[in-house]
């Protein structure tokens, strides 16, 4: 318990809340760094390969996902078999690119990414994720923010 001596009881001469505050604890799995960051891995892996089943496995069944922040209604991509369709449908072509993605801000259920894609075209992506995971650490919320280099 934040701010308690971590041995007083509740009104009715019960439990223990530190021990409550446990419980309530292994209930909801917490979200890591490092669990965030095999996310992201998994993430490029399955984009690498474009293989449905591990696209799948990274987004609960009821997802979102929205490649621009300001995307609304059919722009976002809803539940996980349309995701899955969504990557299957435009593809990048393998040895194309580059991808380098890290956590950036993990709080509660909440992530924040950053990274970079490089293509061999000469195309260059400045990424910034927003993340949302469900306690089993797949994504119920995808939303990127990408930036390209302006022209001179």
């Amino acid at each position: 318990m934040i701010g308690g001596d971590g041995g007083s009881t509740d009104s009715k001469g019960g439990e223990d809340d530190q021990a409550a505050e446990l419980r309530c604890h292994k209930r909801r799995s917490i979200l890591t760094h490092d669990a965030v960051k095999s996310w992201i891995d998994a993430y490029v892996n399955a984009w690498r390969t474009y293989d449905p089943a591990a696209i799948g496995a990274l987004f609960a069944e009821d997802a979102t996902y929205a490649y621009h922040p300001y995307d609304e209604g059919e722009e976002v991509v809803r539940g996980r078999e349309a995701i899955v369709a969504d990557w299957l449908e435009e593809q990048d072509e393998p040895g194309t690119w580059e991808a380098s993605y890290r956590p950036l801000v993990v709080e509660g259920q909440r992530a924040e990414a950053k990274g970079t894609t490089s293509y061999t075209n000469g195309d260059f992506f400045w990424n910034l994720w927003t993340l949302r995971f469900d306690d089993e650490n797949r994504c119920t919320e995808f939303v990127e923010w990408f930036m390209v280099r302006p022209q001179d």
